[in-house]
């Protein structure tokens, strides 16, 4: 287990809840076109088990939605399963104010502020999953029921 008393808000809040989990650094290329998919390449990972963080607003409030990198957030499926009718993308700068995260590095764990989580359906299929870590270049694996215990997220079929 890693230590509480450094690295990002995530490994804090995880070592604080007695949560298991791994971490994995690896050199991020500005050059990017996906933060995710350079995770699962740069860490040897399907796809499949790599998650990102996305922000949006739902009836004009702020929700995070967490979906395997090489998918895409289904807003309208979104919305339904936070209890409202329209979803939109989240202006980057309030995702950022509300997370306390920087945009590729925006973890669904130990944000600024608790918000709504719904996390895809497809995590709980697999034996660990990987988030990013609260930087760009830091994912951090752990089972996918402790990602949902320690966001308070419900799962819902959110991918497309």
């Amino acid at each position: 287990m890693a230590k509480a008393r450094q690295g990002t808000p995530a490994t804090v809040a995880l070592a604080k809840a007695n949560i298991e989990f791994s971490t994995h650094a690896y050199e991020h290329d500005p050059a990017a076109k996906s933060y995710g998919l350079e995770a699962a390449e740069a860490l040897g990972l399907t796809p499949e088990q790599v998650f990102k963080t996305l922000l949006v607003e739902v009836d004009g409030k702020l929700t995070v939605g967490v979906v395997p990198v090489a998918k895409q957030l289904d807003l309208k499926a979104i919305a339904a399963a936070a209890g409202g009718k329209k979803a939109v993308m989240a202006d980057p700068a309030a995702a950022e104010r509300a997370t306390g995260y920087v945009l590729g590095g925006i973890s669904p764990i130990g944000q600024k502020r608790a918000l709504p989580t719904v996390v895809d359906n497809t995590a709980t299929g697999h034996p660990t999953v990987y988030v990013s870590g609260g930087r760009r270049g830091f994912d951090i694996g752990l089972a996918p029921a402790d990602l949902i215990t320690i966001t308070k997220a419900r799962t819902a079929d959110i991918a497309r």
